[in-house]
Protein backbone atom coordinates (compact mmCIF):
# COMPACT_ATOMS: atom_id res chain seq x y z
CA UNK A 1 0.00 0.00 0.00
CA UNK A 2 1.43 3.40 -0.93
CA UNK A 3 1.57 6.27 1.52
CA UNK A 4 -0.54 8.35 -0.84
CA UNK A 5 -3.45 5.92 -0.66
CA UNK A 6 -3.03 4.60 2.88
CA UNK A 7 -5.78 6.77 4.27
CA UNK A 8 -7.96 7.67 1.32
CA UNK A 9 -11.71 7.89 1.79
CA UNK A 10 -12.45 4.54 0.14
CA UNK A 11 -13.92 2.21 2.79
CA UNK A 12 -12.04 -0.78 1.38
CA UNK A 13 -8.69 0.81 2.22
CA UNK A 14 -6.90 -0.91 5.11
CA UNK A 15 -3.68 -0.32 7.01
CA UNK A 16 -0.92 -2.87 7.26
CA UNK A 17 -0.73 -1.91 10.94
CA UNK A 18 -3.04 -4.07 13.02
CA UNK A 19 -3.09 -2.46 16.47
CA UNK A 20 -2.40 1.10 17.63
CA UNK A 21 -2.16 3.01 20.89
CA UNK A 22 -3.34 6.64 20.77
CA UNK A 23 -2.46 8.67 23.87
CA UNK A 24 -4.72 11.66 24.40
CA UNK A 25 -7.19 9.81 22.20
CA UNK A 26 -10.29 11.28 23.83
CA UNK A 27 -9.22 14.83 23.06
CA UNK A 28 -10.20 16.85 20.00
CA UNK A 29 -7.55 15.71 17.51
CA UNK A 30 -6.95 12.36 19.20
CA UNK A 31 -10.58 11.29 18.89
CA UNK A 32 -10.59 12.01 15.16
CA UNK A 33 -7.38 9.98 14.78
CA UNK A 34 -8.98 7.08 16.65
CA UNK A 35 -12.04 7.23 14.43
CA UNK A 36 -10.02 7.19 11.20
CA UNK A 37 -7.89 4.30 12.42
CA UNK A 38 -10.91 2.21 13.42
CA UNK A 39 -12.54 2.95 10.06
CA UNK A 40 -9.35 1.67 8.44
CA UNK A 41 -9.55 -1.67 10.23
CA UNK A 42 -7.01 -0.96 12.97
CA UNK A 43 -7.66 -2.07 16.57
CA UNK A 44 -7.19 0.98 18.81
CA UNK A 45 -6.39 1.41 22.48
CA UNK A 46 -7.36 5.01 23.28
CA UNK A 47 -5.41 6.04 26.40
CA UNK A 48 -6.64 9.17 28.15
CA UNK A 49 -6.94 10.40 31.73
CA UNK A 50 -10.01 12.48 30.77
CA UNK A 51 -8.61 15.54 32.52
CA UNK A 52 -9.61 17.65 29.55
CA UNK A 53 -10.59 15.10 26.93
CA UNK A 54 -14.09 13.65 27.05
CA UNK A 55 -15.31 10.08 26.85
CA UNK A 56 -18.17 11.45 24.77
CA UNK A 57 -15.69 12.25 21.97
CA UNK A 58 -15.21 8.52 21.37
CA UNK A 59 -18.61 7.30 22.53
CA UNK A 60 -19.57 6.25 19.00
CA UNK A 61 -16.50 4.01 18.84
CA UNK A 62 -17.10 2.01 22.02
CA UNK A 63 -19.26 -0.57 20.27
CA UNK A 64 -16.81 -0.98 17.39
CA UNK A 65 -14.74 -4.19 17.39
CA UNK A 66 -11.18 -3.68 18.59
CA UNK A 67 -11.69 -0.26 20.20
CA UNK A 68 -11.06 0.35 23.89
CA UNK A 69 -11.00 3.54 25.95
CA UNK A 70 -8.41 3.02 28.70
CA UNK A 71 -8.44 5.63 31.46
CA UNK A 72 -4.85 6.22 32.53
CA UNK A 73 -2.39 9.09 33.01
CA UNK A 74 0.41 8.72 30.48
CA UNK A 75 2.92 10.39 32.81
CA UNK A 76 2.47 7.88 35.63
CA UNK A 77 5.32 5.47 36.52
CA UNK A 78 5.06 1.91 35.23
CA UNK A 79 2.88 3.13 32.37
CA UNK A 80 4.26 0.63 29.88
CA UNK A 81 3.56 -2.30 32.18
CA UNK A 82 -0.14 -1.40 32.30
CA UNK A 83 -0.51 -1.97 28.54
CA UNK A 84 0.87 -5.33 27.40
CA UNK A 85 0.11 -4.73 23.73
CA UNK A 86 1.73 -5.65 21.46
CA UNK A 87 1.26 -2.54 19.31
CA UNK A 88 2.29 -1.88 15.73
CA UNK A 89 1.93 1.89 16.10
CA UNK A 90 1.98 4.41 18.97
CA UNK A 91 0.54 7.87 18.26
CA UNK A 92 1.43 10.22 21.11
CA UNK A 93 -1.07 13.10 21.26
CA UNK A 94 -1.23 13.62 25.02
CA UNK A 95 -0.26 17.09 26.13
CA UNK A 96 -1.56 20.65 26.25
CA UNK A 97 -3.88 21.49 23.37
CA UNK A 98 -4.22 25.17 24.26
CA UNK A 99 -2.16 27.71 26.15
CA UNK A 100 -5.07 28.23 28.57
CA UNK A 101 -4.85 24.58 29.64
CA UNK A 102 -1.12 24.89 30.03
CA UNK A 103 -1.35 28.07 32.11
CA UNK A 104 -3.84 26.42 34.46
CA UNK A 105 -1.69 23.33 34.94
CA UNK A 106 1.85 24.01 33.72
CA UNK A 107 3.48 21.18 35.66
CA UNK A 108 0.92 18.69 34.39
CA UNK A 109 1.59 19.86 30.84
CA UNK A 110 5.33 19.45 31.26
CA UNK A 111 4.84 15.98 32.76
CA UNK A 112 2.64 14.86 29.84
CA UNK A 113 5.18 16.01 27.29
CA UNK A 114 8.23 14.89 29.29
CA UNK A 115 7.46 11.79 31.33
CA UNK A 116 4.49 10.99 29.09
CA UNK A 117 6.55 11.06 25.92
CA UNK A 118 9.22 8.90 27.52
CA UNK A 119 6.58 6.37 28.63
CA UNK A 120 4.98 6.25 25.20
CA UNK A 121 8.39 5.78 23.61
CA UNK A 122 9.07 2.90 26.00
CA UNK A 123 5.94 1.14 24.74
CA UNK A 124 7.06 1.60 21.14
CA UNK A 125 10.57 0.37 21.91
CA UNK A 126 9.26 -2.70 23.73
CA UNK A 127 7.03 -3.74 20.81
CA UNK A 128 9.19 -2.53 17.92
CA UNK A 129 6.31 -0.25 16.97
CA UNK A 130 6.30 2.83 14.79
CA UNK A 131 6.16 5.90 17.08
CA UNK A 132 4.75 9.24 15.98
CA UNK A 133 4.90 12.34 18.15
CA UNK A 134 2.05 14.74 17.40
CA UNK A 135 3.81 18.00 18.17
CA UNK A 136 2.75 21.56 17.39
CA UNK A 137 3.60 24.65 15.41
CA UNK A 138 4.08 26.20 18.85
CA UNK A 139 7.67 24.95 18.75
CA UNK A 140 8.41 27.96 16.51
CA UNK A 141 7.21 30.40 19.18
CA UNK A 142 6.66 33.92 17.83
CA UNK A 143 8.45 33.23 14.54
CA UNK A 144 10.88 35.62 12.87
CA UNK A 145 10.77 33.56 9.66
CA UNK A 146 7.65 33.34 7.51
CA UNK A 147 6.33 30.88 6.50
CA UNK A 148 7.88 28.47 9.01
CA UNK A 149 10.00 25.65 7.57
CA UNK A 150 10.94 22.56 9.51
CA UNK A 151 14.60 23.64 9.67
CA UNK A 152 13.71 26.90 11.45
CA UNK A 153 14.73 26.75 15.13
CA UNK A 154 12.07 29.12 16.42
CA UNK A 155 11.86 32.17 18.67
CA UNK A 156 10.79 31.04 22.15
CA UNK A 157 11.13 32.58 25.60
CA UNK A 158 11.50 29.60 27.98
CA UNK A 159 10.59 31.69 31.06
CA UNK A 160 7.85 33.78 29.48
CA UNK A 161 4.08 33.34 29.87
CA UNK A 162 3.99 30.79 27.06
CA UNK A 163 7.20 29.04 28.08
CA UNK A 164 5.69 25.88 29.56
CA UNK A 165 3.47 25.43 26.50
CA UNK A 166 6.14 26.00 23.87
CA UNK A 167 9.00 24.29 25.67
CA UNK A 168 6.99 21.21 26.61
CA UNK A 169 6.45 20.57 22.90
CA UNK A 170 10.10 21.27 22.08
CA UNK A 171 11.32 18.94 24.83
CA UNK A 172 9.06 16.11 23.62
CA UNK A 173 10.64 16.51 20.19
CA UNK A 174 14.13 16.37 21.74
CA UNK A 175 13.19 13.16 23.60
CA UNK A 176 11.80 11.58 20.45
CA UNK A 177 14.93 12.47 18.47
CA UNK A 178 17.20 11.16 21.22
CA UNK A 179 15.35 7.82 21.28
CA UNK A 180 15.59 7.50 17.51
CA UNK A 181 19.33 8.23 17.65
CA UNK A 182 20.33 6.27 20.76
CA UNK A 183 17.87 3.38 20.73
CA UNK A 184 17.07 3.09 17.04
CA UNK A 185 13.36 3.75 17.66
CA UNK A 186 11.28 3.98 14.49
CA UNK A 187 10.09 7.47 15.43
CA UNK A 188 8.70 10.44 13.54
CA UNK A 189 7.39 13.91 14.38
CA UNK A 190 4.52 15.93 12.94
CA UNK A 191 4.08 19.59 13.82
CA UNK A 192 0.38 20.36 13.69
CA UNK A 193 -0.67 23.96 13.10
CA UNK A 194 -4.03 25.59 13.85
CA UNK A 195 -6.64 22.86 13.41
CA UNK A 196 -10.38 23.22 13.94
CA UNK A 197 -13.54 21.16 13.60
CA UNK A 198 -16.20 19.27 15.57
CA UNK A 199 -15.41 18.24 19.16
CA UNK A 200 -13.41 21.34 20.01
CA UNK A 201 -14.01 22.42 23.59
CA UNK A 202 -15.92 25.68 23.84
CA UNK A 203 -13.99 26.64 26.99
CA UNK A 204 -10.39 26.10 25.89
CA UNK A 205 -10.03 29.76 24.82
CA UNK A 206 -8.77 29.04 21.33
CA UNK A 207 -10.03 31.57 18.79
CA UNK A 208 -12.47 29.58 16.66
CA UNK A 209 -14.45 27.77 19.39
CA UNK A 210 -14.51 30.97 21.45
CA UNK A 211 -15.82 33.01 18.52
CA UNK A 212 -18.47 30.40 17.70
CA UNK A 213 -19.64 30.15 21.32
CA UNK A 214 -19.87 33.93 21.65
CA UNK A 215 -21.62 34.43 18.30
CA UNK A 216 -24.22 31.72 18.95
CA UNK A 217 -24.94 33.26 22.36
CA UNK A 218 -25.27 36.75 20.89
CA UNK A 219 -22.38 37.97 23.04
CA UNK A 220 -19.64 40.37 21.90
CA UNK A 221 -17.00 38.48 19.93
CA UNK A 222 -13.69 39.31 21.60
CA UNK A 223 -10.64 39.83 19.40
CA UNK A 224 -7.23 40.23 20.99
CA UNK A 225 -5.15 43.27 20.04
CA UNK A 226 -5.98 44.95 16.74
CA UNK A 227 -6.89 41.60 15.17
CA UNK A 228 -4.22 41.86 12.49
CA UNK A 229 -2.20 38.87 13.71
CA UNK A 230 -2.58 35.96 11.30
CA UNK A 231 -3.23 32.24 11.53
CA UNK A 232 -3.38 29.45 8.95
CA UNK A 233 -6.35 27.16 9.37
CA UNK A 234 -6.73 23.47 8.58
CA UNK A 235 -9.89 21.42 9.00
CA UNK A 236 -9.46 18.41 11.27
CA UNK A 237 -10.14 15.79 8.56
CA UNK A 238 -7.26 17.17 6.48
CA UNK A 239 -4.96 17.33 9.51
CA UNK A 240 -5.74 13.70 10.38
CA UNK A 241 -5.00 12.65 6.82
CA UNK A 242 -1.60 14.36 6.98
CA UNK A 243 -0.71 12.95 10.39
CA UNK A 244 -1.53 9.39 9.35
CA UNK A 245 0.39 9.63 6.08
CA UNK A 246 3.49 10.42 8.14
CA UNK A 247 2.58 7.72 10.67
CA UNK A 248 2.66 4.91 8.10
CA UNK A 249 5.92 6.14 6.60
CA UNK A 250 9.51 5.74 7.77
CA UNK A 251 10.06 9.49 8.04
CA UNK A 252 12.27 10.55 10.95
CA UNK A 253 12.43 14.29 10.38
CA UNK A 254 9.73 16.72 11.57
CA UNK A 255 6.95 17.39 9.08
CA UNK A 256 4.65 20.43 9.16
CA UNK A 257 0.92 19.78 8.76
CA UNK A 258 -1.29 22.84 8.41
CA UNK A 259 -3.43 24.94 6.12
CA UNK A 260 -2.67 27.55 3.49
CA UNK A 261 -5.64 29.75 4.40
CA UNK A 262 -3.69 32.43 6.23
CA UNK A 263 -5.98 35.16 7.44
CA UNK A 264 -6.24 37.68 10.25
CA UNK A 265 -7.89 36.95 13.58
CA UNK A 266 -10.36 39.75 12.88
CA UNK A 267 -11.38 38.18 9.58
CA UNK A 268 -11.85 34.78 11.25
CA UNK A 269 -14.20 36.42 13.77
CA UNK A 270 -16.16 38.15 10.98
CA UNK A 271 -16.46 34.86 9.08
CA UNK A 272 -17.92 33.18 12.16
CA UNK A 273 -20.41 35.99 12.75
CA UNK A 274 -21.50 35.87 9.13
CA UNK A 275 -21.99 32.09 8.98
CA UNK A 276 -23.85 31.95 12.30
CA UNK A 277 -26.15 34.80 11.30
CA UNK A 278 -25.33 36.40 14.65
CA UNK A 279 -25.88 40.04 15.53
CA UNK A 280 -22.79 39.99 17.71
CA UNK A 281 -20.32 42.83 17.35
CA UNK A 282 -16.56 42.70 17.57
CA UNK A 283 -14.92 43.84 20.78
CA UNK A 284 -11.16 44.37 20.88
CA UNK A 285 -9.34 43.44 24.09
CA UNK A 286 -5.70 43.43 25.25
CA UNK A 287 -3.48 41.06 23.35
CA UNK A 288 -1.81 38.22 25.24
CA UNK A 289 1.95 38.58 25.78
CA UNK A 290 4.12 36.85 23.19
CA UNK A 291 1.09 36.07 21.02
CA UNK A 292 2.59 35.20 17.59
CA UNK A 293 2.11 37.96 15.05
CA UNK A 294 2.08 35.56 12.08
CA UNK A 295 1.83 31.83 11.76
CA UNK A 296 1.77 29.77 8.58
CA UNK A 297 3.58 26.50 7.92
CA UNK A 298 5.69 25.74 4.92
CA UNK A 299 4.18 22.37 3.94
CA UNK A 300 6.48 21.60 1.02
CA UNK A 301 7.72 18.39 2.68
CA UNK A 302 4.22 17.08 3.33
CA UNK A 303 3.19 17.79 -0.25
CA UNK A 304 6.28 16.47 -2.01
CA UNK A 305 7.08 13.45 0.19
CA UNK A 306 3.56 12.33 1.13
CA UNK A 307 1.29 13.79 -1.54
CA UNK A 308 -0.71 15.61 1.12
CA UNK A 309 -2.83 18.68 0.42
CA UNK A 310 -5.72 20.13 2.43
CA UNK A 311 -9.06 19.69 0.67
CA UNK A 312 -11.79 21.16 2.90
CA UNK A 313 -12.40 24.87 2.30
CA UNK A 314 -12.66 27.23 5.25
CA UNK A 315 -16.32 27.92 4.50
CA UNK A 316 -17.27 24.23 4.51
CA UNK A 317 -15.11 23.56 7.55
CA UNK A 318 -16.63 26.45 9.49
CA UNK A 319 -20.16 25.29 8.63
CA UNK A 320 -19.42 21.78 9.92
CA UNK A 321 -17.85 23.14 13.09
CA UNK A 322 -20.73 25.54 13.80
CA UNK A 323 -23.21 22.72 13.21
CA UNK A 324 -21.43 20.59 15.80
CA UNK A 325 -21.79 23.38 18.38
CA UNK A 326 -25.51 23.65 17.63
CA UNK A 327 -25.91 19.92 18.30
CA UNK A 328 -24.58 20.19 21.85
CA UNK A 329 -27.01 20.05 24.79
CA UNK A 330 -28.13 23.40 26.25
CA UNK A 331 -26.10 22.95 29.46
CA UNK A 332 -22.94 22.56 27.37
CA UNK A 333 -21.79 19.40 29.14
CA UNK A 334 -20.58 16.45 27.05
CA UNK A 335 -23.25 13.85 26.60
CA UNK A 336 -21.01 11.25 28.20
CA UNK A 337 -21.17 13.17 31.49
CA UNK A 338 -24.98 13.16 31.46
CA UNK A 339 -25.89 9.67 30.32
CA UNK A 340 -24.64 6.15 30.71
CA UNK A 341 -23.73 4.35 27.52
CA UNK A 342 -22.64 0.80 26.77
CA UNK A 343 -19.11 -0.04 27.83
CA UNK A 344 -18.60 2.86 30.20
CA UNK A 345 -17.39 1.96 33.69
CA UNK A 346 -20.12 2.71 36.28
CA UNK A 347 -19.16 4.25 39.58
CA UNK A 348 -18.69 1.77 42.38
CA UNK A 349 -18.09 -1.25 40.23
CA UNK A 350 -16.05 -2.71 37.40
CA UNK A 351 -17.92 -4.80 34.83
CA UNK A 352 -16.51 -7.45 32.58
CA UNK A 353 -15.18 -5.79 29.45
CA UNK A 354 -16.31 -6.43 25.89
CA UNK A 355 -13.86 -6.08 23.03
CA UNK A 356 -15.02 -2.52 22.56
CA UNK A 357 -15.48 -0.53 25.74
CA UNK A 358 -13.93 1.46 28.52
CA UNK A 359 -11.29 0.43 31.00
CA UNK A 360 -8.71 2.04 33.05
CA UNK A 361 -6.43 5.85 30.46
CA UNK A 362 -3.89 12.00 28.79
CA UNK A 363 -5.28 14.57 26.79
CA UNK A 364 -5.99 18.22 27.21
Amino acid sequence: MSIQTAFCAAPATRLRRRRAMVTGGAGFLGSHLCERLVDSGVAVDCVDDLSSGSADNVRRLTCRPGFRLLEHDVSEPRFAGAFPGPYDMVLHCAGPASRADCRRRPLKALDACGLGTRNALAVADRDGARFLLVSSGQVYGDPMVHPQREDYWGNVDPVGPRGAYDESKRFSEALTTAHATAAGTDAGIVRVFNTYGPRMRADDRRAIPTFIRQALAGEPVTVEGDGRQTRSLCYVDDTVDGVLRVAVSRSVRPVNIGGDDETTIEEIARRVIGLTGSRSRLTFVDRSPHDPARRRPDTTLARELFGWTPKVTWEEGFKRTIASFLERPPDGRPLGERHEWPGREPQGGRPSWPEGGVRHACSW
